[in-house]
């Protein structure tokens, strides 16, 4: 017969965090790392690679607020000195595995974040798939803009990811084909 889950470790896999003082040491230890870092990342990793539960996510960031450990404006957290010493001392005592899968993976989140910034990519429905609308923007003027066709949306969801964390290559070789090589 199967024992329920406990709601502190639904959704964490084995060898993620389920005490509420590693979970509050993690965090002090990504902000420290990846900060300013949003709420928005934070969680997206964290329940990514399902290191901990997001109900203790949520109350932990809140405490650490709270005991000023962290400032928060609007969505996003900055290490205080006092975070910043908690870290220091005991980001050693969390398991080295879980400490890397989440900085990580929090970088990865904010290098997309910066990416997609600057390379933004739309899908909308047609009535034969899928558009994919890829732009590079500087200074409010488009240096590329282009339409894909996809025949699904799993494809057009690859091409809008790939397009976000590669559209500066996309443009190199756009303008590098399009301006030819002296013959």
């Amino acid at each position: 017969m199967d024992m329920p889950a406990d709601a502190f470790t639904a959704g964490v896999k084995p060898g993620g965090l389920t005490s509420v003082t590693e979970i509050r040491i993690l965090l002090c230890y990504l902000i420290k790392t990846a900060g300013p870092v949003s709420r928005e990342v934070l969680e997206n990793a964290l329940m990514q690679e399902q290191l901990v539960n997001y109900f203790e996510l949520s109350s932990g960031l809140d405490d650490l607020a709270e005991q000023k450990l962290v400032t928060q404006e609007n969505t996003i957290y900055t290490i205080t000195k006092k975070g910043a010493q908690v870290s220091d001392d005991l980001c050693w005592d969390l398991p080295r595995s879980v400490r890397e899968s989440a900085a990580n993976t929090v970088l990865r989140m904010q290098k997309f974040q910066r990416m997609a910034a600057e390379n933004q990519a739309e899908i909308t429905q047609t009535a034969d798939g899928y558009d994919v609308h890829c732009h590079i923007q500087e200074h409010g003027h488009d240096l590329l803009s282009l339409t894909i066709s996809m025949p699904d949306i799993i494809t057009a969801e690859k091409v809008k990811n790939s397009f976000i964390k590669n559209g500066s290559i996309i443009y190199s070789m756009f303008v590098e084909e399009l301006t030819g090589k002296d013959e």
